[in-house]
């Protein structure tokens, strides 16, 4: 760590002349324990304590020492009693109507069997008589004693006059009761689709079980949330995200008219912090929407540069693509949601455009998959400078590490997906696959930039559940002891630049955003203790007590 000299720190306040007058208030902070990776991303990124700090006109104007204040006399001046400032946080990688639309659902996140989860539904519907369907997430029967999926039998027993349709926690399958069953027409004859499974018994029926784009045929006649409710799923989301110290997000996969959402709350200024949205690549507008290119608003709360596309599944439901069989699963290789040639075509199509592409790959083969399509449009159509990521990169060849490097492509991780699939991860690939498993330190090591996030709703939210999983490799009961695979843990410095200036690196923000510098946004968060300062396995405990964005307080624990 570094503290800033008193030249460095006059340096920096000659930039506040370039800035303009403002009804904002013009406050100095001072009595702070701050830290901060400073510019530019990646290794090069330096951690700096600072102990007080200048906004104006919603931007950092000087950051230094305890005498920083005497240089602002006209300025209010807040006393923050010692605590902890850090940057505004980063969610490079989440689903905000997911996450909002869950809240308004019946959570199953904590169910601990099958039994539990069915009475969770139950007690719902039957506080919800008004509902067409029955609708939940966040079920996992990796955290149940069997172990085995459920079926539409548990549901029926309960809830048989309603459809019910409870997506798992990782967004790649779903538990339907038989109404829904019969409302879609699934039958022992029905056929699974292309990139997905209709799971069924050694009879043949549907077990009530779909995987991956076996959805898609409940999803579609399943009722619409009306803009109306979207707007208000949003702003749950928002609360919520901004009450745990996340003042942007990367929101992985939209569509066109949620994009149109997006703009119109943020044109009557109902977005308190900042989205960066990936097109859906499913989305039909697609080329419209690449030709018309990047959008982004004066105030840096939305920007538009970038595509989501799904390669495959996920590794719980066994949907990611392998390439060698599952260890637990012999016959079964994963999912590959989108065909090698629709890729292809995708990138073909959104690279002449400038936009970057962001591509879920969590199997080996999937991410064998995008790198070798990126390799070969490089040569052809360029875009090795556009940022390329590959969300997740969960399980990769050990051979495929190092062409991340290679092909400037940026890991987009989430820390809290090692501690929650340790329990099944190695059952699932076999233990000469986990060299290339979550190889965060692997690929850091080479250079390779790894934006954090955390997946929401398919993991919770809370950034410091993600920087404590990052550095412990543990789960929140510090299990297992020393760590699952220790060896590719990040320190909390990584773990904390991964969160902040190289998620907004991965965003084409890192100017704008992701650190406490002059010149970019006030974004930023007062701790209740110091992460630097505690035992690691305690900082998942730290608690944000005000959220600022733009200088403005957007959250207070009291």
């Amino acid at each position: 760590m570094r503290s800033f000299s008193r030249s460095i720190m006059t340096s920096l306040i000659a930039l506040s002349a370039f800035f303009t007058t403002s009804i904002n208030a013009q406050t100095v902070y001072t009595n702070v324990n701050g830290y901060t990776l400073t510019s530019p991303a990646g290794q090069d990124a330096q951690l700096a304590q600072f102990s007080a700090f200048a906004v104006r006109n919603g931007k950092f104007i000087a950051m230094g020492d305890a005498e920083l204040a005497q240089q602002f006399p006209d300025f209010t001046r807040v006393d923050l009693q010692g605590k902890t400032v850090f940057p505004g946080l980063i969610d490079a990688h989440g689903h905000v109507l997911g996450l909002g639309l869950s809240l308004l659902q019946v959570d199953l996140r904590t169910s601990e069997s099958a039994s539990d989860a069915v009475n969770a539904v139950n007690d719902y519907a039957q506080q919800h008589r008004d509902l067409q369907w029955i609708k939940g997430r966040g079920w996992n029967q990796e955290n149940w004693p069997s172990k085995r999926f459920p079926t539409a039998k548990q549901l029926d027993e309960f809830v048989a006059d309603r459809p019910v349709y409870l997506t798992r926690v990782d967004g790649h399958a779903a538990w339907l009761n038989s109404k829904a069953l019969e409302v879609a027409g699934i039958t022992s004859e029905t056929v699974s689709p292309d990139g997905g499974q209709i799971i069924k018994d050694a009879q043949g029926n549907p077990t009530g079980v779909l995987i991956d784009n076996a959805v898609n045929l409940v999803e579609p006649l399943i009722p619409e949330p009306t803009a109306s409710e979207k707007k208000q799923a949003f702003q749950l989301a928002f609360n919520h995200l901004l009450s745990l110290g996340i003042t942007s997000v990367h929101d992985a996969g939209v569509p066109a008219v949620d994009l149109s959402i997006y703009k119109g709350m943020q044109h009557q200024g109902e977005m308190p912090m900042r989205v960066y949205p990936m097109i859906a690549a499913t989305e039909p507008q697609l080329p419209q929407l690449l030709a018309e290119g990047p959008y982004r608003t004066d105030d840096d709360k939305l920007f538009i540069r970038s595509v989501k596309i799904y390669a495959d599944g996920a590794l719980g439901s066994r949907g990611a693509a392998l390439l060698k069989p599952y260890s637990d699963d012999h016959d079964n290789h994963g999912l590959l949601v989108t065909s090698v040639d629709n890729i292809r075509k995708l990138y073909q199509l959104i690279i002449p455009f400038g936009f970057q592409i962001n591509t879920h790959a969590i199997g080996d083969r999937a991410n064998r998959i995008a790198l070798d399509a990126f390799a070969e449009f490089y040569q052809t159509l360029g875009g090795r400078n556009l940022r390329n990521r590959i969300e997740h990169a969960q399980i990769v060849n050990v051979d495929d590490l190092q062409r991340f490097k290679d092909l400037n492509i940026i890991a987009s991780m989430q820390p809290t997906h090692a501690t929650s699939d340790k329990n099944m991860a190695e059952d699932r690939l076999g233990k000469a696959r986990m060299k290339g498993a979550y190889a965060w330190h692997t690929l850091l090591e080479q250079g390779t930039i790894i934006a954090a996030g955390s997946d929401f709703p398919v993991e919770l939210a809370n950034p410091f559940y993600g920087l404590h999983a990052a550095v412990t490799r543990q789960d929140r009961q510090n299990m297992p002891a020393g760590g699952w695979y220790a060896e590719e843990s990040m320190s909390l410095e990584q773990a904390l630049r991964a969160f902040t200036i190289d998620a907004a690196y991965a965003g084409w923000q890192e100017s704008t955003l992701g650190s406490i510098e002059p010149g970019k946004w006030a974004d930023f968060i007062v701790l209740d203790r110091d992460p630097f300062a505690i035992d690691a396995k305690d900082i998942w405990r730290v608690d944000v007590e005000q959220t600022f964005v733009a200088g403005e307080q957007v959250y207070s624990n009291e």
